[in-house]
């Protein structure tokens, strides 16, 4: 039998960057470089409620898995949304946090959480399962939850007592396209001409667009992003972003060839920019901010910039945040996302199991309605 032993490591900089990667290569959101920035801006910290709190395990001296973690004290910036599973304990006298979160801080992003390199992954499965209740009981945490991790990490842990949980967002497929016309052609006629009056709007307006990457983008740019996003977070939700200067200055400075800045351009003055990051494969649309109201700029910067990049770069996916049903009728399809929970709490937790066995129907009811609601012609 393999014995295993673990670390609780409270800063990621308590692990090589160089270790850390060949464990999570392709996936920005999980890159050492990301969650530094965020530990070193203070965007996360105990003060923010996201106290870093990674599990390393170990075989002998052998580092063999990895998990990105958080001990929270609330539940905002996590997109998987228990705060009815919070007012229920509240009501009954009970806490619910602190609680353990595997996930990319802000970040709704599907990918590997707890990353494995052991020729018998089932039993490391079973050691950071029995680790994690563990460490809840003894330190009195309601629970530990791994969000938007993988369809196969479920399956892998759901047999741990852990409940399944199913959301849906929003993303657009590249089927080999050479164009934006060619996209464009597999709608259906009236929708096609919506996304044609849209666009020509912004060319209506005199707004050009523009795409820094990599060794382009200057500190300078990242400091003005910075000051969009700032301004609309607090025009939209009367409080400052989640993320600060200092946080977008060291992705500048650690991740800039992961990074694309998009500018929209109004009499030589920027007023709009969006900041995406990249991978191999997919297009990750994550911040805008804006200092004019412009008509269909938000759908032109944020959603069909995003495809023309796609289709440019031969990316196969663009993945444009959490939510959204607008973007149905621009061609995102819907996709299911997967989370996985455990509840310490004898009597809650066999609620909570039937509620996502409820809720689990329902997504499949409207993942189906969605996918009906696409606008791309059917193939006769």
């Amino acid at each position: 039998m393999s014995i295993f032993s673990h670390r609780w490591l409270t800063s990621i900089s308590a692990i090589d960057a160089a270790v850390w990667q060949q464990f999570f290569a392709d996936n920005p959101f999980t890159d050492h470089a990301f969650l530094f920035a965020l530990e070193q801006s203070q965007c996360v910290s105990a003060a923010t409620g996201w106290q870093p709190q990674h599990l390393a395990i170990y075989q002998n001296d052998t580092l063999v898995a990895l998990a990105p973690g958080y001990l929270k004290s609330h539940s905002y910036g996590e997109y998987v949304f228990d705060w009815a599973w919070a007012e229920a304990y509240q009501q009954h006298g009970l806490e619910y946090y602190p609680k353990w979160l595997s996930g990319s801080p802000f970040s709704p992003i599907e990918g590997q959480r707890l990353a494995i390199a052991h020729s018998h992954p089932e039993q490391v499965y079973q050691y950071i399962t029995q680790t994690l209740t563990a460490q809840c009981e003894q330190q009195d945490w309601s629970g530990w939850h791994i969000n938007f991790c993988s369809q196969q990490q479920v399956s892998q842990l759901t047999p741990h007592q852990c409940m399944h949980r199913i959301g849906v967002q929003f993303q657009w497929q590249n089927q080999n396209y050479a164009t934006f016309d060619d996209f464009l052609a597999q709608l259906t006629a009236r929708k096609r001409k919506v996304l044609k009056k849209e666009r020509n709007k912004i060319t209506q307006q005199n707004i050009s667009i523009e795409w820094l990457q990599g060794e382009q983008i200057t500190k300078a740019a990242m400091s003005q992003f910075c000051e969009f996003y700032q301004r609309t977070y607090l025009k939209r939700s009367g409080h400052m972003g989640y993320l600060n200067h200092d946080f977008f200055i060291l992705l500048h400075a650690l991740m800039a060839d992961k990074l694309v800045i998009m500018h929209a351009i109004h009499d030589h003055d920027v007023v709009a920019a969006t900041l995406s990051f990249k991978n191999n494969h997919t297009l990750y649309g994550r911040y805008w901010g804006a200092i004019a109201e412009i008509n269909c700029l938000h759908f032109e910067l944020c959603y069909y910039q995003g495809i023309e990049y796609c289709i440019k770069h031969q990316l196969q996916c663009f993945h444009s945040g959490a939510q959204g049903e607008h973007k149905i009728a621009r061609g995102f399809a819907p996709v299911f996302t997967h989370s996985v929970h455990a509840v310490m709490d004898a009597t809650f937790s066999p609620a909570i199991a039937d509620y996502l066995q409820r809720e689990r129907q329902h997504m499949r009811i409207y993942h189906q309605q969605c996918t009906e609601l696409l606008p791309f012609k059917i193939d006769s």
